[in-house]
């Protein structure tokens, strides 16, 4: 039996089609991960993982897990790592297997290939090594920041199954119906103004994601029991997107379209470390990482600095040392800032 599927990721999520073949005796599939706008992945974190919807093999289902930081801290984050995880099915399954990544028109950049026994449910095997992310970075700047993981698998086929069409399972939307909530306000128990505009929301929903919020509406911090908040230091655009991280765990469309708006960025970086929101702070910080620029990379660095984004600070460093820029950034007003803000900075400039 021979199966060809694809799953895509996108923000973390997956979507899946299946169709298949029969053969006797065995079974070999062939599932194709996609990851795109990798960059929002990045800085998950050691041993976190995105994952391939479920695909059936043989009477077994497995799924594919992508650690873009790497499954162990032995590694130090310097390599992304990628497993097949056995869902359900009959325990010691044996199969040859193949993970492949995919660049640029299908290229295949990297290959792994062993033959592993699957001894019980919530069994997996794969590569912690599986390629260095600096290698994978300069694939995902030649190919829009996305690649895909091919796995190819033979395993025998279980006795007792028959052949019959896959069942096509609806993919979970639960970032969709949340998105939905929040734009309706359906059962919205706060408002916060911001700017001219009102924006409601669930208390119950902003307690979950920030221990911020949490402590605002239900701790120890709580002050008031009021419907409508009024923020005064931020700008409306910038907390709608930081609601939408909130009830989605991504950016609005436009704002992945938009990846020159740096400075709309920075302050979203802000607000995210207002609230506690370390991922989003991070997909802020891979961003900004992306795309520094001598006009900006001054008061970027300030932000760095006080919001402890070390990498972020590091690549500011690196821009302004490598590029002979620093007679640019002397004559910017971000510098001016940044020598009134964070002085210490500029020995580490020189040192560079």
């Amino acid at each position: 039996m021979a199966i060809n599927s694809t799953s895509a990721a996108k923000h973390g999520q997956c979507l899946s089609k299946t169709s298949w073949r029969c053969a006797t005796g065995s079974v070999t599939a062939t599932h194709n991960f996609q990851v795109t706008n990798f960059s929002q992945l990045f800085g998950m974190g050691i041993g976190k993982y995105v994952s391939s919807s479920a695909f059936s093999v043989g009477g077994c289902d497995w799924r594919i897990n992508f650690y873009p930081d790497g499954n162990n801290t032995e590694n130090n984050g310097a390599y992304v790592s990628a497993f097949l995880y056995f869902l359900r099915g009959t325990a010691c399954v044996t199969v040859e297997l193949s993970l492949s990544l995919l660049g640029k028109d299908d290229q295949v950049s990297e290959q792994e290939t062993c033959t592993p026994t699957f001894p019980s449910v919530g069994a997996d095997w794969g590569w912690p090594q599986f390629i260095e992310k600096s290698k994978l970075q300069e694939l995902l700047r030649l190919n829009g920041d996305r690649f895909t993981i091919r796995c190819v698998m033979t395993v025998k086929e279980v006795p007792g199954t028959e052949e019959g069409s896959a069942i096509v399972v609806p993919q979970p939307k639960l970032h969709q119906d949340l998105s939905h909530m929040l734009k309706n306000g359906e059962g919205a128990d706060v408002t916060f103004s911001v700017g001219a505009q009102l924006f409601p929301a669930h208390k119950c929903m902003l307690a979950a994601r920030s221990a911020v919020f949490k402590a605002e509406f239900f701790g120890a911090m709580k002050e008031r029991d009021d419907q409508c908040i009024k923020i005064d230091d931020m700008e409306p655009t910038i907390f709608e997107a930081l609601l939408y991280f909130v009830y989605t765990g991504s950016l609005p469309d436009d704002w992945d379209a938009d990846s020159s708006n740096n400075v709309a960025m920075l302050h979203l970086l802000v607000a995210a470390d207002r609230y506690g929101l370390d991922r989003l702070r991070m997909m802020c910080e891979a961003k900004l990482c992306q795309d520094i620029d001598a006009e900006t990379v001054a008061t970027t660095l300030v932000l760095a600095e006080q919001h402890h984004c070390t990498q972020l600070k590091d690549a500011c460093l690196g821009f302004i040392a490598s590029r002979n820029v620093l007679g640019v950034v002397l004559k910017t007003d971000g510098f001016k800032h940044l020598l009134a803000s964070c002085p210490s900075i500029m020995t580490e400039i020189l040192d560079k």
